[in-house]
């Protein structure tokens, strides 16, 4: 039994490494073959740190706007029974599987200059269209499920009796909601909303479409591959690796290290 078990992990640690291997070579090839000339030389271009800035900025902005109208939501599906149910989660999920650029197109249909809520509020001077408030939607639309499905799952593990008592002793519902679930299950909807930012500042299809300026890293790395080619783009595309792989260190370390209390 136990050769058999060793045999097991071995053929599974084997296939599990090889899934990791693909995702480790592309972004140590992506570091190894760039200098630290070139690293410094696009570190301290001003349009590479307008474009970092803008990126993580936009993405922080679609954060908030989904843990504000996300949460609730996750609330609802983790602890409601009601009709459509099913659908309303559907919904949720419709993002991840709609092509991103498709997703762009429709946004661009919804939030141009001439789309379903464009042409009321152009007039009103609030455009979306080649401006921060169109990238933020467009990061907004593509990460949103990985915020609700995420803090829904962690709601759904609540002990409802908590909840149950506080209800009892006179708690109010908002009262129990703030107090009791979710003290209960912020770390998963701090993971949730960690994985949306990253998603967000990973996001091109969508962006490109609805936003092309001012240009988020994602594009300015396309725009400068497609114009100056592979020498121009990496340096910028291993910048973006460097520094979103050292905030998402920060940020899980410092938010969801599970060892402290």
């Amino acid at each position: 039994m136990k050769k058999k078990n060793q045999f097991f992990n071995i053929v599974f640690s084997a296939l599990g490494g090889l899934l990791l291997l693909f995702i480790i070579l592309p972004l140590i090839s992506i570091l190894l073959g760039t200098t630290p000339k070139t690293l410094w030389l696009a570190l301290v271009d001003a349009e590479v740190l307008r474009s970092i800035g803008l990126t993580f900025g936009a993405a922080a902005v679609a954060t908030l706007l989904a843990v504000c109208t996300g949460v609730p939501l996750a609330f609802l599906l983790a602890r409601r029974k009601f009709r459509g149910k099913r659908l309303v989660e559907a919904l949720v999920n419709l993002p991840i599987v709609i092509p991103h650029t498709a997703a762009g197109v429709a946004l661009l249909l919804v939030f141009g200059r001439r789309g379903l809520l464009g042409q009321w509020l152009t007039p009103l001077g609030v455009t979306f269209t080649d401006n921060f408030a169109g990238i933020v939607v467009a990061m907004l639309f593509v990460s949103l499920p990985f915020l609700v499905n995420l803090s829904r799952e962690s709601f759904a593990l609540v002990d409802e009796e908590l909840e149950l008592v506080a209800l009892i002793d006179g708690a109010t519902p908002w009262q129990a909601f703030w107090h009791v679930s979710l003290p209960q299950a912020w770390r998963g909807v701090m993971a949730g909303a960690l994985m949306m930012w990253a998603r967000g500042i990973s996001e091109f299809g969508a962006v490109v479409i609805l936003a092309y300026h001012p240009k988020i890293v994602p594009v300015l790395v396309f725009e400068r591959f497609e114009g100056f080619g592979l020498v121009a783009a990496q340096p910028v595309a291993a910048l973006l690796v460097l520094v979103s792989l050292a905030t998402f260190i920060f940020l899980r370390l410092s938010l969801l290290n599970e060892n402290k209390e």
